[in-house]
């Protein structure tokens, strides 16, 4: 059974790089669009070098990650035949995609502005770190900065350790995913209006976005949310990380229904009437010394044990080390990993789109090698091999 893919059709351009753009782009590729990744003639995108596993000199697996589906095509865009190119491509092209920094997609000819007598219906999105229109606009960001700066590390770890950010560059992710919403959003748009547009997200209002409900716990009651002892929830109780006998577990009665199951399900239906226990409020008052009578309980018997009394009543999950995350059957009950084929290796285990449609996870093949497509692309175009041999030679392919 085929996949439906719900952007084929619709091509996409990108001056992407490193982590967020691509991260957000991978998202269309694998619905379908033709994701022509513009990438610099030397080198291409940083992301093909960074280690420490390779496939070949200069392409490494990291790459993999954020570019399966897409192709690429080398582009000097600081050259007049670099932009004679962009343009033939963006004349039949649906959007652009960078995550430059703020200063830079004006000046290479990406923003909506530079490509909108070329095709009015192009829509131009950009994820870059502080946003095009400000003082910042010229910084370098990363994502370690805005969960710095965002107040991220500051929530991250125990109480009394250091600050910690995320194991993961989340902040890109999120731009990312934001990035593509946003392009697609102005995309329905255009396809009917035939006008497009400018789309800008960046890495720190993504990142002070997520702030959710503590931002707005403090700027409505001045209340400073602030790291609790085993990663536990600021009001719920119990909701945080136990120990059991081989390691730690997250138990999350969340929600006051899940109190009284769990009190039964893990023998102990004396704490339900308890009156240091007996209410939400109680609960949170009492959550030190309720975490060292479960933690006395759970102590008792293996994770697998308490899981089994819980799951499916109970929210619960075991915490993994990275690769017993991966090890987990259920990544391939629901199948969460898939195998592409690549010219230096023929299976190359990539994770599945978290997309399903009608039931069905989206197909993936591996990430280009540099600069892979940039013929049959320039052909499409309507260059003819000599042209296309003297680009090559003049360095601007």
């Amino acid at each position: 059974m085929s996949v439906r893919l719900p952007l084929q059709g619709f091509r996409i351009i990108s001056a992407e790089q490193y982590g967020a753009g691509p991260y957000g782009t991978l998202f269309l590729a694998q619905m379908g669009a033709d994701v022509i990744k513009i990438e610099p003639p030397k080198g291409g995108d940083t992301a093909r070098g960074v280690g420490p596993h390779f496939l070949r000199e200069g392409e490494s697996l990291y790459f993999q990650t954020f570019n399966l589906n897409k192709r690429s095509l080398t582009l000097d865009l600081a050259t007049d035949q670099g932009q004679e190119v962009l343009h033939k491509l963006a004349k039949n092209a649906h959007a652009v995609a960078n995550n430059l920094r703020g200063d830079v997609p004006a000046k290479v000819g990406l923003t909506y502005d530079a490509l909108k007598e070329t095709n009015p219906a192009i829509v131009c999105a950009h994820a870059s770190a502080y946003g095009r229109d400000n003082a910042r606009a010229k910084w370098p960001g990363y994502d370690y900065l805005m969960q710095a700066e965002a107040g991220f590390c500051a929530l991250t770890g125990e109480p009394d350790g250091p600050p910690a950010r995320m194991g993961l560059s989340m902040v890109d992710f999120m731009t990312g995913t934001q990035m593509a919403v946003g392009l697609l959003a102005a995309l329905l748009d255009a396809q009917r209006t035939g006008v497009g547009c400018d789309v800008d997200v960046d890495l720190m209002s993504s990142a002070v976005h997520q702030l959710t409900y503590p931002a707005l716990w403090y700027m409505n009651e001045n209340d400073v949310t602030e790291r609790t002892p085993r990663s536990a929830h600021p009001s719920a109780t119990p909701s945080q990380m136990f120990k059991a006998a081989d390691g730690w577990m997250f138990v999350m009665a969340q929600i006051p229904k899940f109190w009284p199951i769990l009190c039964e399900r893990i023998g102990h239906p004396e704490l339900i009437a308890d009156d240091r226990f007996a209410s939400p409020k109680a609960r949170l008052a009492n959550r030190a010394k309720l975490t060292d009578i479960l933690d006395s309980i759970f102590g008792q018997q293996p994770m697998a044990h308490w899981q089994a009394l819980l799951e499916g009543l109970v929210p619960v999950a075991p915490v993994y080390e990275l690769d017993q995350a991966l090890d987990n059957p259920w990544l391939d009950t629901i199948g969460m990993k898939q195998n592409v084929s690549h010219p230096d290796r023929p299976e190359i285990k990539v994770l599945s789109s978290p997309i399903r449609i009608d039931g069905e996870r989206l197909p993936s093949r591996a990430a280009p090698l540099l600069g892979a497509d940039s013929t049959a692309i320039l052909q499409e175009l309507g260059y003819d091999l000599d042209v296309i041999a003297d680009m090559r030679q003049a360095g601007v392919i």
